[in-house]
């Protein structure tokens, strides 16, 4: 077996002004872990149906349960983590509460990432 060589940096920085740049430009470490959290929520392939959904319309737990086939208990559960990831707002009329995308931005982000796949 052939062993492949690994290459490795002798100085420790090579371009300092490039990493001091980098460096100041990098987010503060909470919206680095807060960033982080929103990307795992779009980890869920339910989660991502669901979003689909809101994209397209605004809807109903019950709608959207009988649209995944799923029970409106593990519907309310997701819709939950979408509303506290800021994803997904929700209105009430009379005894339904509908839901939908929470803003342009989230819509940005779910067709930035189906345009990525998609190529």
């Amino acid at each position: 077996m052939k062993e492949t060589k690994i290459e490795k940096c002798i100085n420790k920085v090579i371009h300092q002004e490039v990493v001091d740049k980098v460096k100041n430009e990098l987010p503060m470490e909470e919206e680095i872990f807060e960033l982080s959290d929103l990307f795992k929520v779009f980890g869920d392939t339910t989660r991502i149906k669901i979003l689909f959904a809101l994209w397209r319309q605004e809807m109903c737990v019950c709608d959207i349960a009988a649209l995944l086939d799923i029970s409106q208990s593990a519907t309310s559960h997701q819709l939950k983590v979408l509303k506290n990831s800021k994803l997904v707002k929700f209105r009430r009329a009379g005894k339904v509460v509908y839901y939908s995308l929470s803003d342009n931005h989230v819509e940005q982000i779910f067709m930035q990432g189906l345009e990525h796949v998609r190529e």
